[in-house]
Formats: structure tokens, sequence, C-alpha cells
């Protein structure tokens, strides 16, 4: 028995929707990414279904194409928007400022100023300096604190120390943010992409509540938005629970600590609205060993961690590879075709593909509808941005 994971399509894909997306990958020249906007359509619903309380702000730098702006568009949704450029992608849209939320914490004073004087009115913080830049150049908004969360290690993708502060200096920005005449309007936090222990929402929620009660018992604050973040699954090889355990077992945490008197809540979904809607083809350019006596193959094809495939990081998320081969399964490195010898995907982890792979053959990465395109890079070598098409 193989002690490989032979992928199963069917566990990704409906039958009908993975022959439409092969079928339109039939003749072109890999690699490109092909997302089905069905599907994403499909998993908004679903969040929307299992989260009714709240708001989505979607997070653009998932994906920023317009046609999967568009769609989020016109289903009434939000934008978690990070920089200047993905503001000029929703405005240039037609998505009005009200719907917008500049969710970085590291922004130049400039761009502060474009935000507020095109309407924004909403802005993450976790220092003194942005604060204070904050009422300079936006005076009068809206302004919510990101908090430290723990646990983040149990996320197939991590967040560092490089967003967000302790609690007591959260509460003492928002201190501040009244004195200088902006408005305190709640805390956010991230428990990290990709989280698998549910319960990360559980303390963190708890650190919120600790924060709204003091603000409002020592300063007559009375804060009234609690930003959940993302980190809601996709389905890559290592499963999850689903969505709706998810939305079950947060808002038991919500009313455990705020009863009756829930804030509004924002959720900033990119991910699991994302990934699964998309499916990455690569052809093998070269199969090798480095040895005659070597028993694993190296198998490099012709996208890599410079090409969209960043978060293979340290073999941090796990993307199934399906080929159309039938051979029994061993074990491989798989690597990319860029001159840099950090263009490794898979080497640690025991990725098996078929034995009778050959150079020429394609390989079906699935779920790689999100932080694909974003992360591409412009020229490496020489290799163009990944390719993207949308059905």
């Amino acid at each position: 028995m193989s002690q490989f994971q032979a992928i199963d399509v069917a566990e990704y894909y409906d039958s009908n929707t993975f022959e439409r997306i092969k079928s339109f990958a039939q003749d072109r020249p890999t690699p490109f990414v092909v997302i089905d906007t069905q599907i994403i359509a499909k998993q908004y619903d679903e969040m929307v279904t299992q989260f009714p309380y709240a708001s989505v702000y979607y997070a653009v730098k998932a994906n920023p194409a317009e046609e999967v702006l568009s769609l989020l568009r016109d289903k009434g949704a939000n934008f978690d928007i990070a920089s200047i450029y993905e503001l000029d992608m929703v405005t240039d849209i037609g998505v009005t400022s009200d719907r917008v939320s500049y969710g970085n914490t590291i922004k130049k004073r400039i761009d502060v100023r474009a935000f507020y004087q095109r309407g924004v009115r909403m802005f993450a913080s976790d220092s003194e300096a942005d604060i204070r830049m904050l009422a300079e150049e936006a005076p009068g908004a809206k302004v919510y604190v990101r908090i430290l969360t723990e646990a983040t290690d149990t996320a197939d993708w991590p967040l560092s120390r490089k967003f967000g502060c302790h609690n007591e200096m959260a509460y003492e920005l928002l201190v501040l943010a009244k004195s200088l005449g902006l408005k305190p309007h709640g805390i956010s936090f991230h428990v990290g992409s990709q989280q698998r222990d549910i319960s990360a929402w559980d303390s963190a929620i708890g650190k919120v509540k600790g924060i709204f009660e003091r603000l409002k018992n020592e300063h007559n604050i009375q804060l009234k938005m609690i930003n959940l973040g993302g980190g809601f699954p996709a389905n890559y090889i290592d499963k999850t629970n689903a969505l709706a355990t998810y939305a079950q077992q947060i808002s038991g945490f919500l009313t455990a600590h705020f009863n009756d008197e829930l804030p509004e809540i924002i959720l900033e979904p990119g991910r699991s609205l994302l990934s699964n809607a998309g499916i990455l083809v690569s052809e093998v350019v070269l199969i090798s060993k480095k040895s005659y006596t070597a028993t694993e193959r190296w198998v490099f094809t012709d996208v890599g961690k410079f090409s969209g495939l960043i978060e293979t990081m340290d073999e941090a998320i796990k993307f199934p590879i399906y080929t159309e081969r039938k051979g029994a399964l061993d074990k491989c490195v798989i690597a990319g075709p860029t001159c840099d010898s950090a263009d490794i995907m898979y080497e640690h982890y025991r990725y098996g593909l078929p034995v009778d792979l050959a150079i020429g053959d394609r390989m079906y990465w699935l779920t790689a509808g999100a932080y694909t395109t974003t992360y591409s890079a412009v020229c490496f070598n020489g290799f163009p941005p990944l390719k993207d098409y949308y059905l």
C-alpha cells in the first residue's frame, strides 16, 4: 500500500466543473491559473448564510482581478484594502468609499490623506505614531486597533508579530485616539491564515471583551465593532472543518462573551472565498536524479515559488496536485524552473507523484485561486507573471 496520498479530484470539484476547467485549459501554454467565478459566488453566499450578523470585507490582496472584484461588488461585499493601489482597483469599478476599510497598519501619510480625501472613514492602526498621523490626516475618522493573538502556529500560514500590539497598548491607543478627535471604533485581530484550531477565536474574543469593558468603565468609550479577520478554511491536502463548523463555534464564542449585546462584526475572508475556485496548470519540464543510486526523483515544473507558489515556503501550504498518470506513487522533490536554489516547493514533505510521470505532462494544482497571481514575480529570470483566466 502506498505511503503517499492519492489525489481524488472529486474531493475538491464536481466532475462537470473539473472537466470544464480542463477543457478550457487544454490548448493554452502553461503555466496559468483558471478560476471559476461560480465557485466564488457560492462560497460568498455560504459565508453570508453562516454569518448572517456579520459584514464581509473581502481581503483584496488574495486576488484583485476585476472579474473577482466586480462579482463581489454586485453581491454587496465590502473591501479590506491594503494600499492606494488596491483602492484604485475597487473605486475604478464603482465601489463607494463607505464600503472600504484601510486595513493595513503600515501606511504612508500621503496615502492616508488620499484615502480621506476620497471619502474613506475607517482605518486600522497598532501604534502611537500612526494614531497621531491619522488624527492629522483623517480627522474624525473611525479607528480600530489590531491586537496580537497567540496560537497562530496552528495555522497553515501563521502570521508574525509584524501586525498588532499588546492589549494594554491597544487600550491606551484608543484612549489617545479619542483625545485627538478620532472615533475609537473597535478592535481587530487575525488568528492566522488557514487556522485549524477554531478555539483560537475564543481566546482572541475574550481579550477583546476585556478591552471593551475597561474602555467603557474607565473612559466612557463605547466601542462598536469587532473585526474577526480571516483564517477560514480552504480545501488543501490536509482537510479542515467545514465553514459551518467554524461559524457555529465562533458564534458561540461571541455569545458567551457578549451575550445579547453583540457589537458590529466584520469578517475579512480572502483564501476561503477564492482558493477552492482556482486550478493552476503547469507542465513537467524535467525529471532527474542527483546520483545513480538516488531513490527519489526531482520533478521540475514550469511554475514555482516566484511564479505564484510562494505559499509553499517552508512547505506551509500543501496544494493537492493531480496528474492524469495512473502509475503507483513514489517519493519526489518538486521544484520550480528558476535559477534560485530556494525555488523548491516540496522536499521534506514526502510528496508522491506517479512513477510513470513524464516530461511534458501536465500537473493540476488544485485549490490555487488565492495568493497565486498576486504573489507572482514580475520578471525573475525573465519569466512573466502568472497568467490568469476567469470562467
